[in-house]
Parts: structure tokens; sequence; C-alpha cells
């Protein structure tokens, strides 16, 4: 039986805590949370207990923390958690500074400590056969992809105060999807955003409409869109073009009808948000972490160092849109 600890009973932690349910052999023994309440209510309606932090990474039946707190808590649970020598299972970022992300990628090395970070986009299984068709060479030589994440409606300003802005918010997980997919670091950013959807969001520094362009040694180009809200729901696209053709991931919809009549062709609205979108991907992912603890694969990814390339892109799309420049890296 893996025993398991999670951080966090807002609305990650309950997708979380419902996916562990679901899992064999697999018990959510305890729940931590700054609101008590919350963690008292979460931990009834699974069975477990509502303890403290030290509690929690003491305990030595707990073999795997899962991190669903708010961002700036993340890297101190990870290096606790590493510390004790439990496997780790971290939401992104890990935190907002590239020096404290390094940080604790040291001390997870050191205790060799598998540490898998939630991008869970590489678990969708639609984006899972994306890249499982490249890698079988489909399109060829890529030479351009485009990724497409926007909104249904912005978050709240109170949100927007500690997110660290939609680069490394929102369009971290793009990033990290980009790197995924193109094999290849990127060498080369390109930013440019504006705010134009809510001015709430540019009084507290933040854009609510960007655009970037990576570029790779090779030459490879990935343009990622990110807007904070559409009017039609939840869109989530890529598409990859490479020598010999191109491969398209298109939006997912609640069902595959489809109305043709004389005032044209109509297709569903995308899914909501993410909580419908990646509900697949959460439960693989944490499925994936169990498998990694279980076989102890300390090398399992997404890792805490592509968290960390990942927010190096980030923080470089931030210098371009300040600068207007292209940021070499």
């Amino acid at each position: 039986m893996i025993n398991l600890a999670l951080f966090g009973a807002g609305r990650i932690g309950k997708i979380h805590a419902n996916n562990v349910a679901v899992l064999a052999n697999v018990n959510l023994k305890y729940i931590i949370d700054v609101d008590h309440a919350s963690a008292e209510t979460l931990a009834k309606r699974y069975q477990a207990k509502s303890v403290d932090t030290t509690t929690a990474l003491h305990d030595h039946s707990i073999n795997g923390v899962i991190i669903a707190s708010p961002t700036n808590t993340h890297a101190n649970l990870i290096v606790q958690a590493a510390l004790a020598n439990k496997a780790i299972f971290c939401e992104k970022p890990i935190d907002l500074s590239i020096e404290r992300v390094k940080e604790c990628l040291q001390i997870i090395q050191q205790q060799d400590a598998l540490c898998v970070i939630g991008f869970n986009r590489r678990f969708d299984p639609q984006f899972t056969q994306l890249k499982q068709a490249i890698n079988q060479g489909k399109v060829g030589q890529i030479q351009q992809i485009c990724i497409t994440s926007r909104d249904p409606s912005p978050p709240p300003i109170e949100y927007i105060t500690h997110s660290g802005g939609i680069f490394r918010d929102m369009m971290i997980h793009d990033l990290d999807m980009a790197r995924w997919l193109l094999d290849e670091e990127p060498c080369e950013v390109y930013a440019n955003a504006s705010c134009i959807i809510d001015p709430a969001l540019g009084d507290q520094g933040d854009v609510d409409s960007a655009m970037v362009i990576l570029k790779t040694p090779s030459g490879k180009l990935c343009q990622i869109s990110n807007s904070r809200a559409t009017t039609y729901g939840y869109d989530q696209r890529i598409e990859v073009l490479g020598n010999r053709g191109m491969l398209q991931a298109n939006n997912n919809t609640a069902t595959n009808l489809c109305f043709s009549g004389d005032t044209g062709v109509i297709h569903e609205k995308p899914l909501h948000f993410f909580l419908e979108r990646y509900a697949d991907a959460y439960r693989l992912e944490l499925a994936h972490f169990v498998h990694a603890l279980q076989e102890k694969n300390i090398s399992s990814t997404p890792n805490a160092y592509d968290g960390l390339q990942a927010l190096k892109l980030a923080n470089a799309a931030l210098i371009s849109l300040k600068k207007n420049v292209a940021v070499k890296l």
C-alpha cells in the first residue's frame, strides 16, 4: 500500500484527492492546509486525517506527497519532503525565482528524490497521441509548431496579485509543451502582449493577451498564443508542421454531434474550462507519479529540471516584452 499526504485542500487539491481515491493500493492518509476547516472537510470525504506539516513528513509510513498548495509554498515543501525521503508530486511552478528553483533541484538531486512536476498536458490523451505521431515520423522534420491556449474568462484579481503573471502562470504550460514537442531547447524568445480584455489586470501589472515565438538552434519555430478570455469556451489546440505534412490536435467537445442545415454546419463549443478539458490528464499524471514511486524511477519526467527550463522561458518572455527585443538563451 502506498500512503500519500496531500498539501492543499483547494480546487486542485480536491481533483488530486479524488484521483488518488480511484487508484488501486494507494491510500490518502493525510491532508494539510492552513484552512483547517477545508482540510477537515476534504479529509472526512476520503477517510483521511487533517494534520500539520511536521506530522505528515515525520510519519515513516508516508511514501510520497502531493503539493497542491499556493505557489509560494511549493519550494519549501519540496525541500522538506526531499529531506524527509518522500517522493514528490508538485503543481507548477516550483517557485517564481530561478535561484530558488535551482536550490530545490540541487537538494532533489542530492537526496536522489523522485520529483514529478504537474505539467498535466503531457498526459492528455490527444496530446500524447500527437507526440507519438511526431516520434513515429508522421510529419517528418518539424518546421513549425503553433500552440493555442485561451481561457474562457479572466481569473479573479486576487489570484493575479500572486500568480506571477500570464507567462509564469498560464503560458508556462505551453512553454513546457513546446519543449516536449520540439525535443530541442529553444535558444531565442520573443514576446509581445497587450491588456485589452480587462483593464483591472493591467492595473496589477499583468497582460491578458500574449504571443511568444520560440526558436531552436536548428531553426524550428514555435508560436504560442494566449488569451485570458474567449466567447466560446476553453480553446486548446496544437498544430505541428513538418516536411512530410501536418498534424493537428483540436478542441475537445462534450459530444461529437454536428448539425448541418441551410444556415451552415454547426459544431459544439469546446469544453468550458480546464477542469473538464484536462480531467483525463490529471488522472493519468497522478497514476504516472504513483507508478514511478512504485518502480523507484527517480528519472521520471516531467521533473524539476523541466520546471526550471519552463520558468526560464517564461522569464525570458517577460524580459522580451519589457525590452521589446528577442532574448537569447
